[in-house]
């Protein structure tokens, strides 16, 4: 239906999803449904936020490994994504960080609404990337760029503060320091 309007779908990945939680599903999932104008929407958030950290530990990382062996298999997916994922099913990559929760880890158990602890970190500890928060953004952005896809970055910030309690902002303001987050990005990923 969508392709008759000249419509394309992108399919995201939510790293608390109980059915299609990481990269390597909707990849599966978009091969599948194999039509042109059904691509991928993949996520710094969502991609780091499942394979390398947890708002659950004091450490703000996963923690049923050793931190080495983490970072192994965290860089190893990376590569596999940038050598097996079509550039042209690449229809977006959003770009967001997350704060380390504070004062302390979200609980594990669901909330009073049933989102689970991944979700609740989603909603309300995402800043621009350089500006608090801790994930790999750029590897993350390093990985996708060397598909080579080269086109629409979006910015998906749900900036609650590192309490996620909330923030006031003033577009403009906002809007500027955004543009200078993509600048460095960019500098950043075209470092290597």
């Amino acid at each position: 239906m969508l392709a008759a309007h000249n419509f394309r779908l992108a399919y995201e990945n939510w790293c608390w999803s109980s059915h299609a939680s990481d990269w390597k599903d909707v990849v599966d999932i978009v091969q599948q449904v194999n039509k042109p104008n059904v691509g991928l929407c993949l996520d710094t958030f969502q991609t780091a936020g499942g394979e390398w950290a947890d708002p659950t530990t004091s450490s703000g990382l996963i923690e049923d490994l050793p931190k080495e062996q983490l970072e192994k298999r965290f860089r190893e997916s990376l590569e596999e994504l940038a050598r097996t994922v079509p550039q042209e099913k690449i229809f977006f990559l959003q770009i967001s960080d997350a704060y380390r929760p504070r004062p302390q880890p979200l609980s594990k158990e669901l909330g009073e609404d049933g989102t689970a602890p991944r979700g609740r970190w989603s909603h309300d500890y995402r800043p621009l990337p350089f500006d608090g928060g801790y994930l790999p953004v750029v590897e993350v952005t390093k990985a996708v760029l060397k598909t080579g896809f080269r086109g629409w970055f979006s910015y998906e910030v749900f900036d609650g503060g590192p309490e996620g309690k909330g923030k006031e902002y003033e577009m403009e303001d906002f809007a500027k320091e955004a543009m200078e987050c993509q600048k460095k990005l960019v500098e950043a990923c075209a470092e290597s």
